[in-house]
């Protein structure tokens, strides 16, 4: 296990009834706030009256900044720094999923950062300083909510880039499970995939001893092969929802990726996917994954996905390779179970950009992923041409 520095100081108010606590804690850090969402959904439902109401009542002042995309583009982080300016903002208040926290960060970190925002994302100005930020999760699925990243979205450059900062962490999240239940299944089922991503990205490692962190990973796993087809099922079962909301958080907070090492496989090659198509992640998440298992399963790595296939799906095989082939199969049937479509051109993705998103993804890491198993360019094209 590799040395590690693990610290995650963001304040959770989870459940009931904490909203007026959460109200308190944005007050402490300014009496002006800038509220981000999406669509208006959160005005139809009540959670940003309810959100508003607090803040109002514990004297903090608001602004909105709405029609924040499902995979947030820069021009609306543009539009919301000026808006911070015009305004006097003191602190974000993000209400929605991974979209709208997201984008609430590079609004905190390019308000207090000179330039363009784009420059944060591709990584040619560093962060020094940002507005705090405090989120209302409304979707459990991105784990923004107690992580340092962003994944913001340039449709000009058909680029959609992560960046990270310790300056944007959360200072608190308010995380209510009723938030949540008026997500539609198949967002829930993506989420839920997500979430996994999130957690298999940390947990398919050879060469390493994390056996707590990967037990850990196994945890949220099978919390989410648990919760995810029952929230999908009953979109009122909150406590289906409070897991999958909770496990979203833990999922990639640092814990599970501390002693590890290796860089992430199927979230650049979705990136690609959702910049040139802006389909929703997670469906492109559920759609790689076990395809890119496929590719990368050898003698080397067949023991790491059969301990996954036995520890989350319970397969009782011994033979390490036959045990992989369940696993990858038993993962795939999984996400059909809870309805996500498991092929590209399910999700209107042909075979016409591949090797140009082959491409764009190999060079944006530098040449190869260097991951799981290291994926060059003709690695990702054969990925992608196996999800179709």
């Amino acid at each position: 296990m590799d040395k590690f520095i693990f610290s995650v100081p963001t304040t959770i108010f989870f459940g009931e009834g904490q909203v007026r606590a959460f109200a308190e804690a944005v007050k402490s850090y300014g009496d002006k706030a800038l509220i981000v969402f999406g669509g208006g959904s959160i005005k139809k439902n009540g959670i940003y009256d309810e959100i508003t109401s607090a803040l109002h009542a514990a004297g903090v002042k608001t602004v909105d900044h709405g029609g924040i995309e499902p995979n947030p583009r820069i021009d609306s982080v543009r539009a919301g720094i000026a808006l911070v300016k015009q305004e006097g903002v003191d602190v974000i208040v993000p209400i929605g999923g991974g979209s709208s926290i997201d984008a609430a960060k590079l609004i905190a970190a390019g308000t207090l950062t000179p330039g363009d925002p784009w420059a944060i994302v591709k990584k040619e100005v560093a962060v020094k300083d940002a507005l705090p930020l405090c989120a209302v999760l409304t979707l459990a699925a991105t784990g923004s909510e107690m992580d340092t990243a962003s994944v913001i979205t340039n449709p000009e450059t058909k680029e959609k880039l992560g960046w990270k900062s310790s300056k944007v962490l959360p200072k608190a999240s308010l995380m209510n499970p009723a938030y949540t239940v008026s997500v539609n299944g198949y967002h829930t089922a993506s989420g839920t995939a997500d979430i996994m991503s999130h957690t298999m990205e940390n947990y398919f490692s050879v060469d390493d001893s994390a056996f707590m962190q990967d037990s850990m990973s196994e945890g949220i796993l099978r919390t989410c092969r648990h919760a995810g087809p029952a929230a999908v099922k009953d979109g009122g079962d909150l406590e289906a929802r409070a897991n999958l909301m909770w496990a979203s958080s833990w999922a990639i907070n640092g814990l599970l990726s501390t002693g590890k090492a290796q860089a992430w496989s199927v979230h650049p090659m979705e990136h690609e996917l959702s910049a040139f198509y802006d389909i929703t992640h997670g469906v492109g998440l559920a759609i790689l994954t076990p395809r890119w298992l496929r590719h990368v399963l050898s003698a080397k790595t067949a023991p790491k996905i059969a301990r996954f296939g036995r520890r989350v799906f319970d397969i009782q095989t011994d033979d390490d390779v036959d045990a992989a082939n369940e696993a990858i199969e038993a993962l795939y049937n999984f996400f059909v179970s809870m309805g996500i479509p498991m092929n590209l051109k399910a999700v209107g993705i042909g075979e016409e950009h591949l090797a140009e998103m082959a491409k764009a993804c190999a060079d944006h890491a530098g040449g190869v992923i260097r991951g799981f198993v290291d994926l060059k360019e003709e690695d990702i094209l054969a990925i992608y041409k196996a999800c179709l």
